[in-house]
């Protein structure tokens, strides 16, 4: 569940491509508000499960503060990634945290999302094999991890957007596989609820 919500989040913000569709194309087509919130729906097949486990809820990104990943259903849960931190919430109780002193992957995820906001894209191309294509207003990228530690945790990502990345396909080493939609996206500082923007502070 931990390394869902990390591979979920990093995959929600890493919209780059390489040379088919050049990183400052898609830069020009991304929108960086300064508050983003939205919907995601989530469809996650395990190997040897007929039926997928479905979830929904709400995110918000706040640049400079962090993310708030809130699933709703089937059952309330709340991440929050601050900069050198990731916590899980149930109800008012902590039920994980992750300190980036602790684990350097912390670190990892939350330098990359954050040079994400801040539309620097370069960090990705370390990280990751990037190929992908434009067409009109749409974009579609795929992403292999370079490091074998990386490629086992994640396995392979496909992304589709415009102005905001709207699909993610995330294919683990393991053989399950997880799709998430974005939908339902609100900025500036009235998308984001005052119990929302306390929990960033």
């Amino acid at each position: 569940m931990k390394r869902l919500f990390l591979i979920s989040l990093l995959a929600l913000f890493s919209a780059t491509t390489q040379a088919a569709a050049p990183i400052e194309k898609i830069q020009e087509m991304l929108a960086k508000p300064p508050v983003l919130c939205g919907r995601f729906d989530q469809t996650k097949q395990l190997v040897g499960m007929k039926k997928p486990l479905l979830s929904n809820g709400r995110f918000c990104v706040v640049q400079g503060k962090g993310v708030l990943w809130q699933t709703l259903q089937p059952f309330p849960n709340t991440l929050r990634l601050k900069r050198d931190e990731i916590v899980q919430m149930q109800g008012d109780r902590v039920a994980m945290r992750m300190d980036a002193k602790q684990e350097p992957v912390v670190r990892m995820i939350n330098s990359v999302l954050f040079s994400l906001l801040a539309g620097d894209l370069s960090q990705l191309n370390t990280l990751f094999q990037l190929e992908g294509t434009v067409q009109g207003n749409h974009w579609k990228v795929a992403l292999i991890a370079r490091e074998p530690a990386l490629a086992k945790a994640i396995g392979t990502l496909a992304l589709s957007g415009g102005a905001y990345v709207k699909t993610v396909n995330i294919n683990e080493a393991s053989g399950d596989k997880t799709d998430i939609v974005f939908s339902d996206f609100k900025s500036g500082a009235s998308a984001m609820t005052a119990e929302e923007g306390a929990q960033l502070e």
